[in-house]
């Protein structure tokens, strides 16, 4: 049931403010793109697509035995957006039902916070299911492949934000007591104090 929800890494950013590629930033001894990988095959999805931009080739050797689709998203200085459509593009099989998007920069997911939003997505037939953190959104965020379109052509300034805006009533919310799911690594001060301070 769960494969039919495929998930979409976006990595691609040229991680300014870090400094540093974040994807290959370390977390319980794993870079941060290797450990969203295997939380999301934890959770039973096995249709992983991860988008690569600045940096590409050094992230792919740190990509270990990755069985997943790795696409190049040569528009990436376009932003966020541009990743989440070279991701969906590369989603052909008719048998996905939805995109799961994780952020590379929000590492702190686990895998009983993406069996719950699978849980949602399946259960509440909404075509948006999105995580809340004392009532903050936060990510990864569940789109229903009728959504596709109005991703790939929402408003590059406001991304997918604009989709889910637009479709209020398509929205579940999943309250989580993990912070991760709004924690966003951004700076080197945000990686020494949620990640560093906690599994080193």
């Amino acid at each position: 049931m769960n494969s039919a929800v495929s998930a979409v890494i976006l990595a691609a950013g040229s991680s300014q403010r870090m400094g540093s590629p974040k994807a290959l930033l370390k977390i319980g001894g794993e870079t941060f793109i290797q450990h969203i990988v295997d939380v999301l095959h934890s959770a039973r999805i096995v249709d992983v697509v991860a988008v690569l931009g600045f940096e590409a080739e050094e992230i792919k050797k740190h990509l270990g035995q990755f069985d997943g689709k790795i696409v190049l998203n040569g528009h990436w200085q376009n932003g966020q957006l541009s990743s989440i459509i070279a991701g969906l593009d590369a989603l052909d099989s008719p048998n996905v039902q939805a995109a799961m998007i994780c952020p590379v920069d929000h590492p702190l997911i686990s895998q009983s916070l993406v069996v719950d939003l699978l849980q949602a997505f399946w259960k509440s037939r909404k075509r948006i299911v999105v995580p809340t953190y004392g009532g903050r959104r936060g990510h990864p965020v569940i789109f229903e492949r009728s959504l596709f379109d109005d991703v790939q052509t929402a408003p590059p300034e406001e991304g997918a934000r604009a989709v889910i805006h637009r479709h209020p009533g398509d929205v579940i919310e999943v309250p989580t007591d993990g912070k991760g799911v709004v924690t966003n690594i951004d700076t080197p001060e945000d990686y020494e104090l949620n990640i560093l301070s906690r599994f080193v």
